[in-house]
């Protein structure tokens, strides 16, 4: 879990689970650059909260294809390379059938699967692109237990983050030839502020009580699980998928 001058991009690296990430990146080595779509203040709270550097914030629309290959550019030619990517940025909107407009289900759709999953799938074709030609790289996908076990409110997120799943694994049997790895955590609910609402709500003791240690993770929690499928000597793990969801969902 060395990761000494390795440059790290954390796509919505402003707080919560990516600044967890990120946070933890510096802190064993890594040049970080922090991704961000609106809250810059969140993105410099951010790096200025990390040790060592030099680290780089950088703002894109996760649907917009061209602002995330300006992303990745950016982050390379200022890091100079690119070793790991972590696709951690993405969107929840709850869309019920029985409440929800044909056009609003339709839009609500559109917005969650170009930012979770084209926005990813683009933000790791220019990443593979500048790895394969340094012979070396590392994808990170940030998924959710969501994928296994089903959004009901928000179904678009869930078939994002399947989708998810699926691209990590093709790219995963894809990329190995090029001594580039690809692995994928998949969160349950994790104590962040975008969750602070809901688990202080009416909701909040069931959630908590799904799993048998009577909490939700720690975004520092999921963030080790990501760097673990960073680090150097995981790479057999290609394809895997980490669930980091304190047993409150057990698959076979």
């Amino acid at each position: 879990m060395n990761f000494a001058d390795k440059a790290v991009l954390v796509t919505g690296g402003s707080r919560g689970i990516g600044r967890a990430i990120a946070r933890q990146f510096a802190g064993r080595g890594a040049r970080v650059t922090v991704h961000y779509h609106s809250n810059r203040a969140a993105a410099e709270e951010t790096q200025t909260s990390l040790p060592g550097g030099p680290h780089l914030i950088v703002q894109a629309d996760m649907k917009d294809a061209a602002g995330i290959q300006a992303m990745v550019e950016t982050a390379v030619r200022e890091m100079g390379r690119l070793d790991i990517l972590v696709n951690n940025a993405g969107i929840f909107e709850e869309h019920p059938v029985a409440e929800t407009s044909y056009e609003d289900w339709q839009a609500s759709w559109q917005r969650v699967i170009e930012t979770n999953l084209i926005g990813a799938a683009n933000a790791s074709y220019c990443a593979a692109r500048v790895m394969m030609r340094q012979g070396y790289g590392r994808i990170v996908n940030v998924s959710s237990r969501g994928a296994f076990r089903g959004e009901p409110l928000g179904p678009a997120y869930g078939a994002s983050k399947a989708g998810m799943n699926a691209m990590g694994q093709s790219l995963a049997k894809y990329l190995a030839p090029f001594n580039i790895f690809v692995g994928t955590v998949a969160p349950g609910f994790v104590k962040t502020d975008m969750a602070a609402g809901t688990l202080a709500g009416p909701e909040g003791e069931g959630i908590r009580r799904q799993s048998p240690l009577n909490r939700v993770a720690k975004p520092d929690e999921v963030a080790y699980a990501v760097l673990f499928l960073a680090s150097d000597g995981a790479e057999f793990m290609t394809g895997a998928i980490i669930d980091v969801n304190g047993a409150s969902y057990l698959r076979t």
